[in-house]
């Protein structure tokens, strides 16, 4: 995935430096640049509902909870999930990680900035570059090893640290690869329509990033905004957040919900490409993370999708004779690069296309 994403950042560069990132615990009021009003986003000025939906909430030890993940991926494109299998113990490392890592002084977070031909490292949000104001907070991107940027960071316990995301990925990688197959199971997919796609049914290859998030204190926090409203452009998004709340998921009929946080428990996104894959079954959830004055909050989010070079279509399983495919088949690093143009505008972008050959 390393070079999926480094050649979009090369072809797409994010204009916000992150040496422009200021030190938001000096801040006492709320800069211009990070002023939002509905000109800035039409769906900042939409706020929280008041109505009494609220995401499901999936124990994965229970009966049948592939028919349970199946419907919260089709109604909601997400859920929240407990008895995951990810011990809390490592929960808590990561959380304690992330909290480190963004209490660092300015000066030593940007040793370990960006480069101009990757998006690894210290910087603000890789979709900053769709907005004319700055988001209220600020991130960290580890894709592969982390060791030399952790080296920069903590000189005297880059190992240990180094070891927490090796098995914060190894666990992530196990759910992420359950939670797929109990999506797809619900719909009546086996391994065979999945190697007939071309794919891994036991999705060796998979790649993936792990995104740290941190949402400081905001003077304003009604006029700002932590991460936009976006989709995510994986096949599948695990989120830990910490015990603040901030996240926000948007369904039609009910506008915007925030996501309560529950001690120990995820939450699970569907991403474009398996909305792709099912064609269009499983629905791509639009989301947010708005800001507080009272408390930061922290949130640690592992990115999952195919092999960079894997095409990905609808499956034929699910598609007959009255459901035609909506989407052409492509690679993850093909809808990363029309995705970095088109942006939530995307998948209804490559709807209209019959190959991939016809997009740009």
């Amino acid at each position: 995935m390393n070079s999926t994403l480094s050649h979009v950042y090369r072809t797409h560069p994010i204009h916000i430096q992150s040496s422009n990132l200021p030190d938001f615990r000096s801040l006492s009021y709320l800069p211009d640049s990070y002023t939002w009003t509905a000109k800035d986003d039409l769906l900042f000025s939409a706020s929280a509902s008041n109505s009494n939906a609220s995401l499901p909430f999936i124990d994965l030890s229970r009966p049948h909870v592939a028919t349970r993940v199946g419907h919260a991926c089709t109604t909601w494109g997400a859920f929240q999930i407990t008895n995951h299998g990810v011990p809390l113990r490592l929960l808590e490392d990561i959380e304690l990680l992330t909290e480190n890592l963004f209490r660092l002084p300015v000066h030593r977070k940007l040793k370990a900035a960006r480069g101009d031909d990757t998006i690894s490292g210290y910087g603000v949000a890789p979709i900053a570059s769709f907005f004319n104001k700055q988001m209220w907070s600020e991130g960290f991107t580890v894709i592969g090893s982390p060791l030399n940027h952790f080296h920069k960071l903590w000189p005297g316990y880059h190992h240990k640290y180094c070891e927490i995301m090796k098995e914060y990925e190894e666990h992530m990688q196990k759910l992420a690869a359950k939670l797929m197959w109990l999506a797809l199971g619900s719909l009546g997919v086996e391994e065979n329509d999945i190697e007939s796609a071309g794919m891994s049914s036991d999705f060796q290859g998979a790649e993936a990033a792990i995104q740290l998030n941190h949402y400081p204190l905001c003077p304003e926090p009604d006029r700002a905004m932590g991460l936009a409203a976006h989709t995510d452009s994986t096949l599948m998004t695990i989120l830990y957040q910490n015990n603040t709340a901030g996240l926000q998921v948007f369904r039609d009929d009910v506008g915007w919900i925030t996501v309560p946080p529950v001690p120990g428990s995820l939450v699970v996104n569907v991403g474009d490409l398996l909305h792709i894959l099912t064609n269009g079954i499983f629905q791509s959830v639009l989301h947010r993370a708005r800001v507080n004055h009272l408390r930061s909050r922290f949130s640690m989010a592992y990115l999952w999708g195919p092999p960079s070079e894997q095409m990905i279509s609808p499956l034929p399983k699910l598609i007959d004779s009255l459901q035609s495919p909506h989407y052409p088949s492509l690679t993850w690093k093909q809808y990363l690069v029309t995705k970095a143009t088109h942006f939530n505008q995307s998948l209804s972008f490559i709807r209209n296309y019959p190959s991939s050959d016809q997009i740009s």
